[in-house]
């Protein structure tokens, strides 16, 4: 069984008014706390937000981890503007058309051999 490397990163730019998330290995519980309290204090201080998410050889959700993310896509229903995810997995692509059920965001599915075009797209602020 090999070791599993984990890493979460959050920057934002434009003021906090674009967001980027990258994320490496599966998410737990725990690790909303780490990137959730900033997206919040970005809504707050911008009302909307744009976030472009880019998973890194992404190995899902735990239990606890899927119940954080879907509380926190009710709770900001309609305070991202555009929401991005970078991919390169089949099944991640589907993800970006599941999540247009938890969001008024337009949401769009970059390739990671599309990085430049998503920071492009993401960028456009309304």
């Amino acid at each position: 069984m090999g070791i599993e490397f984990k890493q979460i990163e959050l920057d934002s730019y434009i003021n906090g008014k674009v967001n980027f998330l990258s994320i490496t290995g599966k998410l737990e519980k725990d690790d909303y706390d780490l990137f959730v309290p900033a997206l919040e204090a970005s809504i707050k201080n911008h009302g909307r937000i744009n976030l472009l998410v880019e998973l890194i050889d992404f190995h899902g959700w735990t239990a606890g981890a899927l119940w954080e993310d879907t509380k926190f896509g009710f709770h900001h229903f309609n305070d991202i503007d555009k929401l991005g995810i970078i991919g390169d997995q089949k099944w991640e692509e589907n993800l970006a058309r599941f999540a247009k059920v938890f969001t008024t965001a337009e949401v769009k599915y970059f390739n990671e051999s599309k990085l430049p075009e998503a920071y492009r797209w993401i960028s456009e602020t309304p």
